[in-house]
């Protein structure tokens, strides 16, 4: 930034208060000239004597660390599309910006009413208090103040508010160092990204946006000369706080300005006149997506730790589609009012989905209400999945290569040992059905074939191809493990079920896309980097086997208009129920239940009451989205 162009003018005569025009008649022939001339030469007699002091101040902070000072900065959470969630911050609520990114305006304002010869002097101003005195006794106002632009970066990055002799010295001394090492327009810069600007919010662009909705680029005359009047007192003359207050201090900057030459007399009034369509307060705001911001806050600071997070300035772009997002919350409010008219009085549910093809959480809601708890069911709740579970075990056989869909399995009464005792499989309706196709078993979820099964396969590879889905919650290889006899979170079902939607392609699921830092330098990058993890024809046939059940089975209350594969999941106990489910481009795990594992009641199921959840937040979730069939077991060689 070039160096202001400063015209004043000198009238003949100064035009004087009452009280001091009866000072000077007074004092006898003292004129304004010679207290000015007085004032100029204390001041650079005790300027002279800061050289000398210097040296008494060995302990002071050497300035040349801020060459590497990186101020505390806002961190911000998008959604996938760059839409703004949430910000976080410690106390400072700020965003770092360049000079040249900063109104011209706002940059002469600032200068007018704090230091108008910042880029005259060397870091003190020997005549400012002098000068300062004047103006402000002509003006009836504080106008102008006495320390320097760099005199007050120093005060706030260094030393302590406290008003004594020594510390002002060291604040001259300091100044005098800091502009040996640096420009002017560094300093400038470093101070308007530096200065408080009231309501928790530092820096001028975070204060920009907070009071004008608007980057601090894009401020008018009118907009910079009330931000730059609130540096003396912020909360004072905030205009969230008085409205006309803040317009008479934004006079005050407008008359300095006119009163240097930077603006004409009709800008002044102009900007005067001016209405300020002022914004809201930024700092602390709720965020929209509680659920997911949290989680993310959560996962960042395992990472990169509680401090780099809500001081580093990090850009967060989450995977999280926000439209999603509002359907699935809307959606976990609307059917659990339904579950209560239906006579289902559960507690709690959760939703989670997930694009199969990159793996990707589009829309992740923990909780019916987050206000009343904030205890996020998608991620943090390990709850059995009942027969959402038996697709692993399914999966597992056609990838031994020695069933397929139509192999016939025994649905016949059996016990196996399991430590001292025996455990004994029963279907849910306590009947036996003979031999049958693979196939109907699943769709009618008979759970005697799926523990055979089990048994045949082997527990541990049905292990081995969980950990495969990325599933990393405790498994315990018992008997009972097809049945769902194991705690999982719904975030991990809906990410295996993802998989099998993608025919065997695998990526982490997460919920974060990439974070930089406020410089656009990557820190971590979740794109996904997709493997073929599982058999393609084994995938297609499980899948081919999932239709099966929406189409004719126990999730009939699911069936969409277009190709779709789920399964239902009931607990013996009716604790939880479930229902997961996918098409090629969205794979969604629902679950309901009370979070303190009291049962849902004799008639609460899967496919009774989650199913239709299911289809509701699908059938608008994909109301734009083209249909797609799934690729059938043909397509593929078999193991």
């Amino acid at each position: 930034m070039s160096s202001p162009t400063i015209r004043q003018s000198r009238s003949a005569s100064v035009t004087k208060s009452s009280n001091l025009l009866t000072f000077f008649q007074d004092v006898g022939q003292v004129t304004v000239a010679t207290l000015l001339g007085t004032t100029m030469l204390a001041s650079s007699v005790m300027a002279g004597g800061l050289v000398g002091l210097a040296i008494s101040f060995r302990n002071l902070p050497d300035v040349r660390i801020l060459r590497n000072y990186l101020p505390s900065e806002t961190s911000y959470i998008y959604d996938v599309d760059g839409t703004l969630l949430y910000s976080l911050h410690d106390e400072a609520n700020r965003e770092v910006v360049d000079l040249n990114d900063i109104s011209p305006e706002l940059k002469r304002a600032v200068l007018a009413i704090e230091d108008s010869y910042f880029y005259t002097h060397n870091g003190i101003n020997p005549s400012s208090v002098g000068r300062a005195f004047l103006a402000n006794m002509q003006a009836g106002a504080t106008v102008e103040g006495g320390s320097t632009i760099t005199m007050q970066l120093i005060k706030n990055l260094f030393l302590t508010p406290e008003r004594t002799l020594s510390r002002k010295v060291a604040e001259a001394v300091l100044a005098l160092r800091l502009e040996q090492i640096f420009s002017k327009d560094e300093i400038l810069e470093m101070y308007l990204n530096q200065v408080y600007w009231g309501h928790n919010t530092y820096g001028v662009e975070t204060a920009a946006q907070s009071y004008f909705n608007k980057s601090a680029a894009d401020l008018s005359l009118s907009e910079a000369a009330l931000m730059a009047g609130l540096i003396q007192a912020p909360e004072d003359y905030s205009p969230f706080v008085n409205y006309a207050l803040a317009k008479q201090r934004q006079a005050t900057v407008l008359n300095r300005m006119q009163q240097l030459g930077w603006i004409s007399s009709t800008e002044e009034a102009q900007a005067k006149e001016e209405p300020l369509l002022v914004g809201q307060i930024t700092s602390f705001r709720s965020s929209a997506t509680p659920y997911v911001t949290e989680a993310v806050v959560q996962e960042l600071q395992e990472q990169f730790g509680q401090e780099a997070v809500l001081k580093g300035g990090m850009r967060i772009q989450t995977t999280i589609d926000l439209e999603l997002q509002r359907i699935a919350e809307a959606t976990v409010k609307r059917q659990h009012h339904l579950l209560r008219q239906r006579g289902l009085y559960a507690d709690q549910m959760a939703l989670v989905a997930v694009d199969p093809r990159t793996h990707f959480v589009k829309a992740m809601v923990g909780g019916v209400d987050y206000s009343v708890s904030q205890f996020n069911r998608a991620i943090q709740a390990h709850r059995q999945p009942g027969s959402a579970f038996k697709p692993f075990v399914y999966y597992t056989a056609f990838a031994s290569g020695r069933y397929t869909p139509d192999s016939l399995v025994a649905d016949t009464p059996v016990s196996y040992p399991d430590g001292y005792e025996y455990y004994t499989p029963k279907n849910y309706d306590g009947s036996y059905m003979g031999n049958m196709p693979i196939r109907r078993a699943l769709e009618l979820s008979r759970n005697v074939p799926a523990v055979k099964l089990g048994q045949a396969v082997g527990v541990n590879q049905i292990i081995a191809v969980c950990r495969t889905l990325g599933i990393t919650s405790p498994i315990q290889p018992v008997v009972s493990l097809p049945l769902g006899a194991v705690d999982l979170t719904p975030l991990e079902m809906a990410g295996a079920y993802a998989t099998f939607a993608s025919n065997g392609w695998h990526s982490p699921t997460t919920f974060i896309v990439q974070v930089t830092d406020s410089s656009g330098n990557v820190l971590l990058d979740n794109r996904p980097k997709p493997q073929l993890v599982l058999d393609p024809w084994a995938t297609a046939a499980l899948t081919d086997v999932l239709q099966g059940v929406i189409n004719r089975g126990t999730g009939t209350a699911a069936r969409l208009d277009r190709p779709a594969a789920g399964k239902t999941g009931t607990t013996d106990s009716q604790r939880d129920i479930w229902f997961v489910g996918y098409v090629p481009q969205l794979a969604t795990a629902v679950w309901v239940g009370n979070d303190d594992y009291s049962p849902l009641g004799a008639r609460a199921t899967g496919g009774g009451f989650v199913a239709p959840i299911w289809k509701d937040f699908m059938q608008r979730a994909l109301q734009d989205v083209p249909v797609e069939s799934f690729r059938k077991p043909s397509e593929f060689v078999r193991p």
